[in-house]
């Protein structure tokens, strides 16, 4: 598969965690991932399924956060750990969470996270402009970060994974916070993005992916129930009503859509 033709595979991966007991000693394990495998090409793509999915555990494995216990994440054809730096690059990843320093400025910030990317140093300012310019924040920029709101701060690490101009962006939860013209606009910005590029979205907002996504996945106890454009699901689990449907459908009331 060439490299310069995105595309992201997950083959069978497997991911369990010990279960804490008495004394110290393990209670047994509890099975996050049980065999996920997926495709994705270029476009945007929604993640959905309630707390406890093995969404994050899916997301750390791909990003290389975490070591699966089997399986494997290739990157054009090729395994993802082997490429090291190379797939870094061509990954973005904004976290559901994540500390930032309240004495830096919006601009310093993306600096330093362009140094991190080992971005060539003449080319940070026009970097640092244009991910600033695409969230809405050109402004705000030579702002301290204490000064931020949670909105404002969600957008900088959305700029802050759109650096380097990655080829697989992984958002966690990227609309927590924002108000919902900011919402809209976010939508808008992905779907122009992804016309070249892979973009996951985890998300537990159902209308953030129902509009613009390709294709749903949803994981359901650690197993992919299901791989198909919003129309297809709508068909096969709630003809004539909508993906939060769908979602309640698979889920149940307690997945909480």
């Amino acid at each position: 598969m060439e490299m310069n033709v995105p595309a992201l595979q997950v083959k069978e991966l497997k991911k369990s965690y010990a279960l804490p007991g008495r004394f110290g000693r393990p209670a047994g394990k509890k099975q996050a991932l049980a065999g996920v495998s997926f495709t994705l090409g270029p476009g945007l793509y929604g993640l959905l399924g309630p707390n406890g999915a093995g969404k994050s555990t899916l997301i750390n494995i791909i990003t290389g956060g975490l070591a699966q216990d089997s399986g494997s994440v290739l990157w054009c054809g090729k395994n993802a750990r082997a490429l090291d730096v190379k797939f870094r690059r061509a990954l973005g990843f904004m976290p559901q969470q994540q500390g930032l320093y309240d004495s830096y400025t919006g601009r310093r910030f993306l600096a330093y996270l362009c140094a991190l990317k080992e971005i060539p140093a003449k080319e940070t300012a026009a970097q640092v402009e244009r991910v600033a310019e695409w969230v809405n924040l050109s402004n705000e920029l030579d702002k301290r970060l204490a000064a931020y709101s949670g909105g404002m701060k969600q957008r900088l690490l959305l700029a802050s994974a759109l650096l380097g101009e990655p080829k697989l962006l992984i958002l966690d939860e990227p609309t927590a916070g924002l108000d919902p013209k900011e919402r809209v606009r976010l939508r808008q910005l992905l779907a122009e993005l992804a016309k070249d590029r892979i973009i996951l979205v985890a998300t537990h907002v159902v209308s953030d992916a129902e509009t613009v996504a390709k294709e749903i996945l949803l994981l359901k106890d650690g197993r992919l129930v299901a791989q198909a454009p919003v129309a297809a699901l709508v068909e096969q689990y709630a003809p004539g009503k909508s993906l939060e449907d769908v979602y309640l459908h698979v889920f149940g009331e307690e997945g909480g859509a």
